[in-house]
């Protein structure tokens, strides 16, 4: 029996290794050798406690602080950082190297802190751990730690319990458990103890209480049948674990990127050690120019730029109510092509809302545009009078409410159609009161009403239409029609409302408040359609997405009528009756198979969290860039699975809000939409930067290449090079990350997976913008050589024109395709005081003695101002053309599928 025991649940199977739900009461109690009314000895209880363990969640040990610190330097751009570091301190550019060492810590005191988190995710899951449980052992009750629980032990469960472990219910009054962190329902589920079938999704069975959970409302009793790591919870924590992190768009396109730039920054400054000794420069001075060049064109402002420009799109994302955990995540909803989202809470309002009232034979929207008839008042009485909840108050046109959802419901519905419910319960004081139970499926109150005792029914409108013999019309009762009201609640079924039955009968004679009549030859008042409201905003959002190229999927643990009618009613599909894909449905399908069906299916419906997993896997192997919403612990897998998880703030879990990298602060779809417009702002900003900083690089290595092929002198000294780096890319790069974006954003289609940081277009503009300042400073060099002046006044009008080139160059970067002229020059302000205290700052370098010592620099003369101006830009003109001859349609939604 002890092996037996021993594989009841493995670590990650689940519950659902055995089957317990399908296995009847006394079969239960016989697999796990137990008594359902004494429960367990306490030796048997020593025993399988030494079998099992500990009822607690297993933790791999997390990776040590200095691994994560190194891992910061593994990229190929921080090596050559690391390198242009050692070389510039040997050869004495203190500045360049306090410039390249801040860089380098920045970025890794960033990265250590992203990685840092990431196991809280499960860690976070040891919270939902109830720390002490109500057993029967040995045939008396007690108080034990929840850790101490093994399979096998009975466990008492009332309102406000949270499930300690997963049980098979053996006994359930009335009984309903709020499994929304695995289920997503906003809405607590019923319990029974009668069997389900085999093929029964986690989310239905009926005959099960999840560790985690927590109880609402009655009373119950189960078996312990998987502790720890074998629970829904200890499977779940196993699927965090071995979910795959993908790598983020940014990261993978800076690898590339920065290989590129180490195969160009070698290649440049080997071949300018080549020519340089082939045209005789001294060994020396070439190799100190060759090492400078190089140090000049490795980009080692775009990591302080890149981090800046994530930094903006956080706070800029923030005021949206979009709280950024990751600093990678910024750029990815900017990248992201597929939203899979969650629908109680974040698409809804989570809070259900009375749509419809149907008394015989009309259907009233609610609320009402004029004073409720008084068949629609007794409908709506009634669902007062047999009710729980409790109506607190408002917070303005909020109602404040206690209660189950669904009677909270009714209760608004009522008051906000002029009934009063304090008021009508204290005019109704009640006699007696069968509460609702799932075999009964109605509940019922007797009440004193105009003048004498009344029951009021509410129900499942086939129950109640069973207990009915006539309908309440609006000339008096008239036969029941039992047909016309089926269909009418089918009707209202059909647009995905949850449909309740109302009932009425006098009542005659002493009452038993213990022993209530049985209520037959009722009333039928009518019926009550009620669903959770789409959130404001959320439609509009959802067009707007799908006019940004991004392709919306709803995966809901919700049924599938709920989930179709919502997809239709926010316009996520076209057509009424669109295909929904069930949990059943998916594990029929193989990998294969659900690989095709993503593609076109976008409503996913009674989802357990291995099925949200797999379809966030399917879209990611088709290249998708995916984004996933959720709020409880069943979203934890396929939030750290996506490329970017999002996690609801107000009404979510830690598990969730620990494995995501965005968290809502208002749980609204519509944040999300914003987010995703900063992301691919964040993104251009990026790009523009990248794009100046490589303009910068090509006029280097161009000028001195061609100044060494035609025989002129070095144009540029080692210190000169680093200078131009420090103040033109200094100041002038971080100031475009400050762009605040460009019109029209969301009108583009999602970038391509695979679309590197510059594109092809920005690679050919770089080397003819590059091209033309290098032109420009060695006609500047040339002109002023030939002028007669020495060698260092050239280079300093060389150096000089490029200051001034970039200058006008970076407001050509600050769009790909729009002309400068057409951008005001106060959109980026922090862009033009960069700008002139760039140019300020290198021309008091000339007129300062000890910079014009180190630098070897001099004041110019009118005359090369008035000629160095019209040449610097030229690069403007050449920029302009470029853009005009190679003007680039950006590809908008209806060029191509997203992730294609």
């Amino acid at each position: 029996m002890a092996d037996r025991l021993a594989t009841v649940a493995p670590p990650g199977e689940g519950t659902d290794a055995v089957g317990w739900h399908a296995l009847e009461v006394d079969a239960a109690v016989a697999q796990l050798v137990s008594d359902r009314d004494l429960g367990l000895s306490a030796e048997e209880v020593g025993r399988r406690r030494a079998l099992h363990g500990p009822n607690e969640l297993g933790q791999d040990e997390p990776p040590s602080r200095l691994s994560i610190l190194l891992r910061q330097f593994a990229s190929p751009l921080i090596t050559i950082l690391l390198v242009a570091a050692v070389v510039t301190l040997a050869i004495g550019e203190y500045l360049d190297t306090g410039v390249i060492v801040a860089v380098l810590v920045l970025n890794a005191v960033v990265g250590f802190f992203q990685e840092h988190k990431a196991d809280r995710s499960v860690r976070a899951l040891l919270e939902l751990a109830a720390p002490r449980s109500r057993v029967v052992r040995g045939g008396a009750e007690q108080d034990v730690d929840s850790r101490e629980l093994v399979p096998g032990d009975v466990v008492l469960l009332e309102s406000g319990t949270r499930v300690p472990a997963d049980l098979r219910l053996t006994a359930a009054r009335t009984l309903q458990i709020d499994e929304s962190l695995f289920t997503g329902e906003s809405l607590p589920a019923s319990k029974r103890i009668t069997p389900t079938a085999p093929a029964t999704v986690p989310a239905d069975r009926t005959c099960m209480a999840h560790m985690g959970t927590v109880v609402t409302s009655g009373r119950g009793r189960g078996l312990v049948v998987a502790t720890g790591s074998g629970t829904e919870l200890g499977r779940i924590a196993h699927q965090i674990r071995g979910a795959e992190q993908p790598e983020s768009p940014l990261t993978r396109r800076m690898h590339r990127f920065a290989n590129l730039v180490a195969a160009v920054v070698l290649a440049s400054a080997a071949l300018t050690f080549v020519v340089g000794l082939a045209v005789g420069e001294p060994a020396a001075q070439i190799f100190l120019t060759a090492v400078a060049l190089a140090v000049a064109v490795v980009p080692e402002g775009l990591p302080v730029a890149l981090t800046i420009a994530l930094a903006l799109g956080v706070r800029r994302m923030a005021q949206r109510n979009a709280i950024i955990r990751s600093l990678p995540a910024v750029e990815t909803l900017g990248s992201t092509n597929t939203i899979g989202s969650d629908k109680t809470g974040t698409l809804t309002q989570n809070r259900m809302t009375v749509q419809h009232i149907w008394v015989p034979d009309v259907l009233h929207p609610h609320p009402p545009e004029q004073p409720p008839s008084e068949q629609v008042r007794l409908a709506l009485l009634a669902g007062v009078l047999t009710n729980e909840a409790e109506l607190l108050g408002w917070d303005g046109d909020e109602p404040l409410t206690r209660g189950d959802p669904t009677e909270a419901a009714l209760l608004v519905a009522a008051a906000r159609s002029g009934i009063e419910p304090v008021t009508a319960r204290q005019a109704s004081p009640v006699v007696a009161e069968v509460p609702f139970e799932p075999e009964l499926r109605y509940s019922s109150c007797i009440r004193w009403h105009d003048g004498g005792l009344g029951m009021f029914v509410k129900g499942a409108p086939e129950r109640v239409l069973e207990l009915s013999a006539t309908m309440r019309g609006p000339d008096g009762d008239v036969p029941l029609d039992a047909e016309r009201v089926l269909e009418a609640a089918g009707a209202l079924a059909a647009q995905g409302l949850r449909v309740l039955a109302m009932g009425f009968r006098p009542v005659r004679g002493p009452v038993d408040r213990h022993d209530p009549p049985h209520p037959d030859g009722l009333v039928f008042l009518g019926l009550v359609g009620m669903l959770d409201p789409p959130r404001p905003g959320v439609r509009d959002a959802i067009e707007g997405c799908k006019r940004a190229g991004l392709r919306i999927l709803m995966i809901t643990g919700d049924h599938a009528a709920t989930a179709r009618a919502v997809g239709y009613d926010l316009g996520l599909v076209d057509d009424p009756d669109a295909e929904v894909v069930t949990g059943v449905q998916l594990d029929a399908m193989t990998a294969e198979e659900l690989r095709a069906r993503v593609l076109t299916v976008q409503l996913f419906a009674r989802v357990s969290p291995a099925h949200k997993l797999r379809i966030v896997e399917a879209l990611r192997d088709h290249g998708e860039v995916v984004a996933v919403t959720g709020d409880g612990v069943n979203d934890g897998p396929a939030l750290k699975a996506a490329h970017i998880g999002v996690a609801m703030g107000r009404s979510g879990t830690d598990v969730a809000r620990e494995a995501g990298d965005m968290v809502l602060a208002d749980d609204n779809f519509v944040s999300i939409y914003h987010a995703v417009e900063q992301g691919r702002v964040v993104f251009d900003n990026i790009r523009k930067v990248t794009y100046f900083l490589l303009s910068t690089g090509v006029a280097s290595i161009a000028a001195i290449l061609y100044a060494l092929a035609v025989g002129l002198p070095l144009p540029f000294l080692p210190a000169q090079l680093l200078w131009l780096n420090v103040v033109t890319n200094g100041l002038q790069d971080v100031a475009l990350a400050f762009e605040p974006g460009e019109k029209g954003v969301l009108d583009r289609a999602p970038r391509r997976h695979d679309e590197p940081v510059v594109s092809r277009l920005l690679w050919e503009r770089t080397l003819f913008t590059g091209t033309t300042m290098a032109v420009g400073a060695l006609l500047l060099f040339w002109l002023t050589l030939q002028s007669g002046a020495p060698v260092e006044r050239a280079r300093t009008a060389a150096l000089t024109t490029l200051v001034i080139a970039m200058a006008f160059h970076v407001y050509n970067a600050r769009s790909e395709r729009q002309s400068l002229f057409r951008m005001s020059p106060l959109g980026n302000r922090f862009l033009l005081v960069a700008t002139l205290g760039a140019v300020a700052i290198h021309v008091a370098a000339m007129h300062w003695g000890p910079t014009q010592l180190v630098l070897r620099i001099e004041p110019l003369d009118q005359r090369t101002w008035l000629r160095m101006l019209p040449v610097a830009a030229t690069v403007v003109v050449v920029s302009e053309l470029h853009k005009k001859l190679r003007a680039e349609r950006p590809a908008s939604t209806r060029d191509r599928r997203p992730g294609a």
